[in-house]
C-alpha cells in the first residue's frame, strides 16, 4: 500500500504538469481525475489534454493511499506547482479552482485509505485475497514458465517454508522422485520435458494422481542436436579436432607455421561422407521424430519412417508422400545407413530395442543415434558387434552405457537433449498452464497415466463440479450416478473415460451440495472401496467455498 500511494503521488503530479495546456481542457481533466479517483479505478495518464484521453490512458495502478508521507510530498508538489503556474501568468482565479478541486481529491485519497485500513475499502476488480494453490517444484524450473502461475492465487516455491500449506501439485524436471515426497494432498504431478522415468508413474496412478508431461515443448532443440549428432556421425569432427588439439599443438609446441602445415596434412586421416542421398531411419514418429524427418528431407537425404502407435495428429506432422512409412522395423533397419531413435522407454516394450537380433540386420557402417533413453539400445550387444568386426559406423547418444565406456566408436554427450533456454521456458509453460487446467477445471491434457479428459464447464454460477478417479471396473460409473440421483442432485453434464485400471468421471451438478464432504465421504462406501479419489470444484478464486484451493479433496489411501 504505501509503494502505491508513492506511485499515485508520483502519477498525479506527472499529471498536473499537464496543465500547461488550455484552462478548459485542464480543468476538464481534473475533473476526470475526480471521477476516477471516487470510482476507485485511478491510474497514472499517459496524456490529460481531454477528458476522454485523460480517461482512456489511465491503464496501470490502482490509486491506493495508506501512508502519510506520499500525500503530504503530493501536496507540496501541488502548492509548488500552483506557484509556478502563478509566475506564468496564469489566471489567479482558475488557479485556485483547480487546486481546491485537488484538495478535494486529496480528502478522497485519504477517506479510501482509511476505509482500506479498516477492512471496508472495495476490492479492486479482479483482486483475490483467499487461499491459493500450491505447487512445490524440485529442481531449478524456468522462471518463464513459474510467471504462468497468477501471483496471489498459486504460491510456488521449491521449499514447504515458501508455501502456504502442503503442496497441491509437484513440478519437476529430472529430480527422481520417491514416494514418500508425495503427500496426499497432491492432485497432480507435471515433468518439464517428455520422459517421466523419474517419476513412479504405476504407483502414482495407484494412488490416483495424474502424471502430466510436455510432449513437444522441447521438440525442436532435441531435433537440432540430432542433426548436430547426424554430422558428428559422418565426419571426423570430434576426432579431428581432438588430433589438433592433444597432439599437433603439443607435437609442435606452438609454433604457427609448423601447425598450420601439420593441420593441412592430418585432414586425410579424418575423411567422412556426405549425408545428402543417404538413407535415415527414424523409429518413433511423434513431435520430436516428425521434425527429426522433416530437416533430414531439407538436408537431401531419403527418410524412413516407423511408428506402429502412431496417433492421427501425429501423422498429420509429417512430411506426406516426401518420405516413406513402413510398418516393419525389420525393413527400415535393413535399409537404413542411420537410425535415429524416438520412442519412450517402456520395460518390455522398447526395453533393448536394437538387440543382437536387430543388429545382425542393420548395414555393417550403420550409425546409430540414441536421443531418447540409454536402454533402447542394448550396449553389450553393440560392443561384440565393434569388436567383431561386424560394425563400422558410430554410435551417438546423450547417455552413458557401462559396456561402452571409453570405446572408440561411441561418443557421449551430456544429456544436451532439452539444455535450451527455449526448451526450459517452453516446457516449464506448458506444465504450469497444465496443472493450473487441471487444478482449476479438472481437464486431463498430456498425461501419461490418465486418459485425456475435456468437459467445458457450463455458465451457470450455481453449479459445481466433482472430479472422481476410481478403479475402472464395470459397473462403478452405475454406481456412482445412481448414489449422487439418490440425494435428489441433477446431473447436468458429465464425462466418464478410462485409460488401463484407472477410470476418471467428472459431473456437474446443477446446484451445490448442502454437505459436500459428507457426500463424498458416503459415495466412497456406496461404491464399496473402488473411489481413490474425489474433489469438488467450483468457478475458480469466487467467494464459493467449494472453489476455495483446498477445500473438499476425498483420497482413499490417505
Amino acid at each position: 500500500p504505501a509503494a502505491a500511494a508513492a506511485a499515485a503521488a508520483t502519477a498525479a503530479v506527472r499529471f498536473f504538469r499537464h496543465l500547461r495546456v488550455s484552462k478548459k481542457s485542464s480543468r476538464m481533466s481534473l475533473k476526470c481525475l475526480a471521477r476516477e479517483v471516487t470510482l476507485g479505478s485511478f491510474t497514472e495518464p499517459r496524456s490529460a489534454t481531454s477528458s476522454a484521453r485523460c480517461r482512456s490512458s489511465f491503464a496501470g495502478t490502482r490509486l491506493r493511499a495508506s501512508a502519510r508521507k506520499p500525500l503530504v510530498a503530493l501536496r507540496r508538489s501541488l502548492r509548488v506547482h500552483a506557484g509556478a503556474r502563478e509566475n506564468n501568468h496564469v489566471n489567479s482565479a482558475s488557479t485556485e479552482d483547480e487546486v481546491e478541486l485537488l484538495q478535494k481529491v486529496l480528502e478522497m485519497v485519504k477517506a479510501n485509505k482509511e476505509a482500506s485500513a479498516a477492512g471496508s475499502g472495495p476490492a479492486a476488480p479482479g483482486d483475490y485475497t483467499g487461499p491459493s494453490f500450491t505447487v512445490k517444484t524440485f529442481n531449478a524450473i524456468s522462471p518463464v514458465g513459474l510467471k504462468k502461475f497468477p501471483s496471489g492465487k498459486y504460491e510456488v516455491g521449491g521449499e514447504d517454508t515458501e508455501l502456504g500449506g502442503e503442496p497441491m501439485g509437484i513440478m519437476l524436471r529430472s529430480h527422481k522422485l520417491k514416494e514418500e515426497e508425495v503427500p496426499p494432498t497432491v492432485r497432480c504431478i507435471a515433468r518439464c520435458g517428455a520422459g517421466t522415468n523419474n517419476i513412479p508413474v504405476a504407483r502414482m496412478t495407484e494412488l490416483g494422481i495424474p502424471v502430466f508431461n510436455t510432449p513437444g515443448a522441447n521438440a525442436n532443440a532435441v531435433k537440432e542436436l540430432v542433426i548436430c549428432g547426424l554430422l558428428l556421425a559422418s565426419r571426423g569432427i570430434l576426432e579431428g579436432y581432438g588430433h589438433v588439439k592433444d597432439v599437433i599443438n603439443v607435437e609442435e609446441d606452438g609454433e604457427y607455421d609448423k601447425i598450420a602445415t601439420r593441420i593441412e596434412k592430418d585432414k586425410k586421416n579424418y575423411v567422412g561422407v556426405e549425408i545428402t542421398g543417404r538413407t535415415l531411419g527414424v523409429v518413433g514418429l511423434g513431435n520430436i521424430g516428425a521434425r527429426v524427418a522433416e530437416a533430414a528431407l531439407a538436408l537431401g537425404m531419403k527418410v524412413i519412417g516407423y511408428d506402429p502407435a502412431l496417433s492421427v495428429d501425429a501423422a498429420l506432422r509429417l512430411p506426406g508422400d516426401r518420405m516413406e512409412r513402413t510398418n516393419s522395423l525389420e525393413e527400415l533397419l535393413k535399409e537404413s545407413d542411420y537410425v535415429s531413435l524416438h520412442v519412450p522407454y517402456i520395460k518390455g516394450v522398447t526395453h533393448h530395442l536394437i538387440d543382437a537380433e536387430a543388429l545382425k540386420i542393420m548395414k555393417p557402417n550403420v550409425s546409430i543415434l540414441n536421443f531418447a533413453r540409454g536402454e533402447i539400445v542394448d550396449g553389450a550387444a553393440l560392443k561384440a558387434a565393434y569388436d567383431r568386426g561386424e560394425k563400422s559406423g558410430k554410435y551417438i547418444s546423450d547417455f552413458s552405457d557401462p559396456a561402452l565406456i571409453g570405446h572408440s566408436k561411441h561418443m557421449v554427450l551430456p544429456h544436451l537433449g532439452a539444455s535450451t533456454a527455449e526448451a526450459e521456458e517452453n516446457s516449464a509453460a506448458m506444465a504450469a498452464e497444465t496443472i493450473m487446467d487441471f487444478l482449476e477445471s479438472g481437464t486431463i491434457r498430456n498425461s501419461v497415466n490418465f486418459p485425456t479428459t475435456i468437459l467445458e464447464p457450463k455458465a451457470n454460477a450455481d453449479e459445481c463440479r466433482l472430479c472422481i478417479v476410481n478403479v475402472n471396473e464395470s459397473g462403478v460409473l452405475g454406481d456412482i450416478t445412481s448414489f449422487i440421483g439418490s440425494k435428489g442432485i441433477n446431473i447436468s453434464q458429465q464425462i466418464n473415460t478410462s485409460r488401463g485400471d484407472v477410470a476418471y468421471t467428472v459431473i456437474d451438478m446443477s446446484s451445490r451440495p448442502q454437505d459436500p464432504a459428507k457426500l463424498q465421504a458416503e459415495l466412497a462406501e456406496a461404491c464399496h472401496g473402488k473411489i481413490i479419489s474425489s474433489r469438488f470444484l467450483g468457478k475458480p478464486f469466487s467467494d464459493n467455498d467449494i472453489a476455495t484451493p483446498g477445500t473438499y479433496f476425498y483420497v482413499s489411501w490417505a
